[in-house]
């Protein structure tokens, strides 16, 4: 862990230095952040054209749509995967690019492969406890719901970092991000909410700057729902396939960017709790036979049962 208290993420952060750091990183690295996902986009906007929506707006019988559904099940699935896969390149670089002088993003691509499968199989786990958890969620209404989506993106955040600092094992991954998430909950669960918000926000202005080239066709579908086919069809123009995927190359590398920054603002905060209160090692502890006087020897001065004799 000694090598990343020079990383510049690695710090007791509090939301405007965790904002700061997040900028000043994004813009140091901007240009390997954007290309890989500028790259990564492309590849998911091309997926997700196969997905014929103009096909599925004539279904009204339920089961027909499942089964329609069924045929765009793995361009869905090819769509996640690449997403999670970029997500673990861009971790890996964004962790260890500050600290490995010989790191690039093509070294980063390649030794960020050994933590895909577990981190598949995190993501996974989490998908299940977290349909669980919103569900859950739905018995305390709207805010029950708010409040489960943003705890388990919370622990999503610490899973890679986690994962890529401490080691690929699956338990000691799952364990160690409960405990991170939960130290400082609070805090967490506020930073994570600001986040999404101000990630929200952006998205919203930039996607609004790409559709205004298209923005009568846009206007046509609103007053006349009827027309909605226009707005499909301008979807799948090349020009807002481009537009799209530079939006999402600006936006996409601030998540993980700032799930360093929350991972190592834990961090600092858990080595800063063990410099005041630090950790006995095992032979200086107390254990139980220290609470009782041991027996002298049998030669001793001061045996009792010497001078009894």
């Amino acid at each position: 862990m000694n090598q990343f208290r020079n990383h510049p993420l690695y710090r007791k952060h509090n939301i405007d230095s965790a904002m700061n750091s997040l900028w000043e990183f994004y813009k140091n690295n901007f240009l390997v952040l954007f290309i890989v996902s500028f790259i990564m986009s492309l590849v998911i906007q091309y997926v997700a054209a196969l997905i014929d929506i103009k096909d599925l707006q004539s279904v009204t019988d339920p089961m027909v749509m499942l089964e329609k559904l069924k045929v765009y099940i793995w361009p869905m699935i090819t769509v996640s995967f690449v997403s999670l896969l970029f997500s673990t390149i861009l971790h890996y670089y964004i962790i260890y690019k500050p600290v490995e002088n010989d790191n690039n993003i093509f070294v980063s691509a390649v030794r960020s492969l050994k933590f895909f499968i577990p981190y598949l199989i995190i993501i996974i786990l989490l998908a299940f406890a977290g349909s669980f958890a919103i569900v859950l969620g739905l018995f305390v209404f709207i805010v029950g719901v708010f409040f489960s989506a943003l705890y388990v993106m919370t622990l999503y955040l610490f899973i890679l970092p986690t994962m890529m600092i401490e080691g690929p094992n699956i338990s000691n991954t799952i364990s160690r991000t409960f405990k991170l998430a939960h130290r400082g909950f609070w805090s967490n669960i506020g930073w994570v909410a600001v986040f999404i918000i101000f990630l929200i926000v952006i998205s919203v202005i930039f996607s609004a700057i790409i559709l205004l080239p298209f923005s009568g066709s846009f206007l046509r579908t609103l007053t006349n729902p009827e027309n909605v086919t226009n707005m499909v069809n301008y979807t799948e123009n090349p020009v807002y396939i481009f537009l799209s995927a530079m939006v999402n190359a600006l936006t996409f590398p601030l998540l993980p960017i700032f799930a360093c920054i929350l991972y190592f603002n834990c961090k600092a905060g858990e080595e800063e709790i063990q410099l005041i209160i630090p950790e006995k090692p095992e032979d200086e502890k107390v254990k139980v036979e220290d609470l009782y006087a041991k027996p002298y020897s049998d030669d001793h001065p001061d045996n009792p049962e010497k001078k009894i004799s």
